[in-house]
């Protein structure tokens, strides 16, 4: 994501020194994922003992990194202030793998438009 921030513009220097200094962390808020379960923010420990926890077969969990630039941002062009873009995936861990809940999903802007547009 870094890289793209820097291809975009909303970031400047190297990879480097913002992955380094975390500049990314403007615009990625939030961590990678939570627990899923019968609450859409399930509770649970990510440690244990303070261990990172091992993900076991029946574990629900999303993976959603995304990036957000507040509208009221005057560092960064007109054009990208108020945007916000996630990409979610629920992933059930199984006995032997993992199984990606969402993945006949939609992708691309193009796939997500003709979705739309379909509708």
């Amino acid at each position: 994501m870094t890289e793209g921030l820097l291809r975009l513009g909303l970031l400047k220097g190297d990879l480097e020194e913002n992955l380094i200094e975390r500049h990314y962390q403007r615009f990625y808020r939030h961590k990678t994922g939570h627990w899923l379960g019968l609450d859409v923010h399930d509770v649970g420990d990510y440690r244990v003992a303070g261990e990172s926890r091992l993900l076991e077969p029946g574990m629900v969990f999303t993976i959603e990194p995304g990036l957000y630039i507040a509208s009221d941002d005057r560092s960064v062009e007109a054009r990208w202030r108020g945007i916000g873009i996630r990409i979610e995936d629920d992933v059930l861990i199984t006995g032997d793998g993992h199984r990606v809940l969402t993945g006949a999903l939609e992708r691309s802007a193009e796939e997500i438009e003709a979705f739309m547009a379909a509708r």
